[in-house]
């Protein structure tokens, strides 16, 4: 079965950034600037990375047994 995955990296700072963004941020998992992370497709997962779009880089990916 093939799990859709995004991988996700942490490229601008969230000094001077909302609240909601900074926890936004913490909530996906990133600990340090230029981290990245794989992260499931999910609806939920893409909200959030919606919320912090101008903050990280987004590429999508496939991950399964072939």
């Amino acid at each position: 079965m093939v799990e859709k995955t995004i991988t996700v990296k942490w490229v601008r700072s969230a000094i001077g950034r909302t609240d909601d963004q900074k926890k936004t941020i913490r909530a996906l998992g990133f600990r340090r600037l230029h981290q990245t992370l794989t992260l499931p497709d999910r609806p939920e997962i893409r909200g959030m990375i919606h919320r912090v779009i101008h903050l990280v880089e987004v590429k999508e990916s496939l991950k399964g047994n072939f």
